[in-house]
C-alpha cells in the first residue's frame, strides 16, 4: 500500500480524499493557490504546498507544478480528485512517467472516454444500454432537427469532447 498520496484538487473533494487517507494511515499531501492558502484541505493535510496564483490556470491545471510538488515532498501518489486534471490522459501518463502513482484511470481509458461519441459507441458494441442518441457525422441543423424529432423531445446536445458540464 502507499504511504504517502498528493492530492490534486481543492475544497470538499480534497477534504474527503484527505480524510479516506488518514483514516487508511496514509500520509496526506494538499496542493494550494494564493486564493486556497488558508482552506481547510490546506489545513487537515499532513503537509501542504503552494503552487502558484490564484487562477487554476496558473495553478491547479499545470500538471509540471503539481508532478514538482509530488516530487518535493516524496509523495509516492497523485489523486486527482474531480474537475482540473482528472480527466487529463496527457497529464495522468506525465504522473506515471514520472514514476508516481496515478490513482485513476489508465490514460488509454481517459483518452477512449473523452469523446463523447466515440465513448458511446463503445458502449453500444459492448452491449452497455445507452440514452439514445445520434452518433453521426452530418450535423447540419436540418439533420439534427430530423434526428431530435425521431428520438423525441426534449434533446440534449452536448459537444463531443465536453466533460465536466462543458459544451452542453
Amino acid at each position: 500500500m502507499i504511504q504517502s498520496l498528493l492530492i490534486a484538487n481543492r475544497g470538499e473533494i480534497a477534504c474527503r480524499i484527505i480524510r479516506t487517507a488518514r483514516h487508511m494511515g496514509v500520509r496526506t499531501i494538499a496542493v494550494y493557490s494564493d486564493a486556497d492558502a488558508e482552506a481547510l484541505h490546506v489545513r487537515e493535510a499532513d503537509e501542504a504546498v503552494h503552487i502558484g496564483p490564484s487562477p487554476a490556470r496558473e495553478s491547479y491545471l499545470v500538471g509540471d507544478k503539481i508532478i514538482a510538488a509530488a516530487r518535493q515532498t516524496g509523495a509516492e501518489a497523485i489523486h486527482p480528485g474531480y474537475g482540473f486534471l482528472s480527466e487529463n490522459a496527457d497529464f495522468a501518463q506525465s504522473v506515471i512517467d514520472a514514476g508516481l502513482i496515478w490513482v485513476g484511470p489508465n490514460p488509454d481509458s481517459i483518452r477512449a472516454m473523452g469523446l463523447k461519441d466515440a465513448a458511446k459507441a463503445r458502449m453500444i458494441e459492448a452491449g452497455v444500454p445507452v440514452t439514445p442518441g445520434y452518433l453521426g457525422e452530418d450535423q447540419s441543423p436540418e439533420r439534427l432537427r430530423a434526428e431530435a424529432d425521431a428520438i423525441g423531445y426534449p434533446v440534449l446536445i452536448k459537444a463531443v469532447a465536453g466533460g465536466g458540464g462543458k459544451g452542453m
